[in-house]
C-alpha cells in the first residue's frame, strides 16, 4: 500500500498574514457586550428671568414672567378670576382657580391638600414650603411634587377670611421626570417669584 503525505500549502506571505488579521479580529470580538449608550435630551435654551405686574380686574394681583402669558380659563367649569398662566416655549401653564370664602375655609383647605396629595401614586416625595407674610395678610403652602406625576408645582394663597387661590403647574407633554427636570426647575423659580409677590386687591 502507498502512503500518502498530504501538505497544505499556503502559497504567500499576504494570505497568511490576511489569516493571522482574521483570527486576531475573531478572538478579540469575544470580548464584554456592547453597552447600550445612555438617552440623552436636546438642551433647552431658557430666556432671561423678568417679571411684570399682571393686569388689573382681579381680586388678587402677583407678577408673573414676560415671556408668559395671562390667558382667562375657557373651561366649562371655570369660575370667575379663574385664569392660565401660559409658557408657550415649555408647553407649560399654571392654571389658578380663585374662590370667595363663604365658611368654607376649611373644605377649601382640605381640598387643596388633597389635589396635591393625590398624584401619591406617581410620586416619589412630595415637599411642602409654608409661606407667611402677615402685612399682605398673604398665608400659603408651595408643594413640590417629585417624580412622574402629572403636575410637578402645585400652591394655595389665602388670607383665611375672604380669599383663597389655587394653583397648579402642568406641562402639555407625557410626564418624564428626567426630560422635564430643567423646564421644572426653570418654571418653579417663577412660580415662587408669583408668591412672594403676591396681594390681595381689597
Amino acid at each position: 500500500m502507498t502512503e500518502l503525505n498530504i501538505k497544505i500549502m499556503i502559497p504567500n506571505k499576504g494570505i497568511r498574514l490576511t489569516m493571522g488579521l482574521v483570527l486576531l479580529i475573531v478572538v478579540t470580538a469575544c470580548g464584554d457586550a456592547p453597552m447600550p449608550k445612555p438617552r440623552g435630551y436636546f438642551r433647552i435654551t431658557m430666556p432671561e428671568k423678568k417679571y411684570q405686574p399682571m393686569p388689573d380686574g382681579y381680586p388678587y394681583r402677583f407678577e408673573y414672567p414676560v415671556y408668559a402669558n395671562i390667558e382667562k380659563d375657557k373651561d366649562a367649569n371655570a369660575e370667575p378670576y379663574w385664569i392660565n398662566v401660559a409658557f408657550p416655549a415649555m408647553k407649560a401653564k399654571v392654571h389658578i382657580s380663585y374662590r370667595n370664602i363663604q365658611k368654607n375655609f376649611n373644605t377649601l383647605e382640605e381640598d387643596s391638600h388633597m389635589l396635591a396629595y393625590k398624584h401619591t401614586v406617581k410620586a416619589d416625595a412630595i415637599n411642602e414650603r409654608y409661606f407667611i407674610n402677615p402685612d399682605k395678610k398673604v398665608y400659603g403652602v408651595y408643594y413640590e411634587i417629585k417624580g412622574d406625576a402629572a403636575s410637578r408645582i402645585q400652591f394655595v394663597v389665602t388670607d383665611s377670611l375672604r380669599h383663597h387661590l389655587r394653583g397648579s403647574l402642568y406641562f402639555n407633554v407625557t410626564p418624564n421626570k428626567d426630560s422635564l427636570a430643567p423646564v421644572v426647575d426653570f418654571v418653579s423659580r417663577d412660580v415662587l417669584h408669583m408668591m412672594e409677590t403676591f396681594e390681595w386687591n381689597d
